[in-house]
């Protein structure tokens, strides 16, 4: 009878810790506002997050992708270029394992903005993601504008400038165009976690989408 209390105290323990961490949630990172209205005689307050705004860029392929080409997807940002000595290669040798774990997920895409376009033509960054094994459109590589790609590395709340100087993290980003987390890329074990995290908000209920 002892024995048989014990085995049911051991079930609920664990039956407790699985659905603690199913229940797990992800942080909404960056500015937030109080909206305030009249709803029905009431007043409500809803909270406004920071959100990733419009853009528009060519990928690798020589098409267009904007912010309407992610509407319905999580995703992982970056800033790099293809000459980059330095952290870029650690960086997109870390990413492929997040694009090996996700790249047959429909609603999932990685994507790299160079911040170097008058060098990363079309064809630099089609053949820069084909020495990386890269196929399909699950990990785009984009260029546009330097100006509106420093405007937007500020919206991802990083760094990128003048100089080819940018910052080392991988953001992501959920359904809803908010930041939900920062990983230094260069750190596998940072990758590794972000990883979970993606599995997490996977597993979110979705929402409205951000028009």
């Amino acid at each position: 009878m002892r024995n048989l209390f014990y085995a049911l105290i051991c079930v609920l323990t664990i039956s407790a810790c699985s659905n603690s961490a199913s229940n797990k949630t992800l942080p909404i990172l960056g500015n937030r506002e109080a909206d305030t209205k009249t709803v029905d005689g009431k007043t409500v307050t809803d909270t406004i997050y920071q959100t990733i705004p419009k853009f528009n860029f060519i990928d690798q392929y020589g098409d267009s992708v904007s912010n309407k080409t992610l509407d319905g997807n999580i995703y992982v940002a970056d800033f790099f270029f293809t000459t980059c000595p330095s952290i870029c290669p650690v960086m997109h040798r870390n990413m492929l394992a997040v694009y090996k774990e996700f790249k047959n997920v429909g609603d999932f895409k990685i994507i790299s903005h160079t911040i170097d376009p008058k060098h990363d033509s079309v064809a630099v960054m089609k053949k820069y993601a084909d020495n990386l094994g890269i196929t399909g459109k699950n990990w785009l590589f984009l260029q546009g504008q330097k100006e509106e790609t420093y405007k937007l590395a500020k919206s991802y709340m990083v760094e990128a400038r003048e100089g080819n100087v940018h910052d080392g993290y991988f953001i992501l980003i959920d359904k809803q165009k908010r930041v939900r987390g920062s990983y230094l890329g260069t750190d596998p074990n940072e990758v590794t976690k972000m990883i979970a995290d993606i599995k997490i908000l996977q597993a979110e209920p979705d929402q409205t989408i951000v028009q």
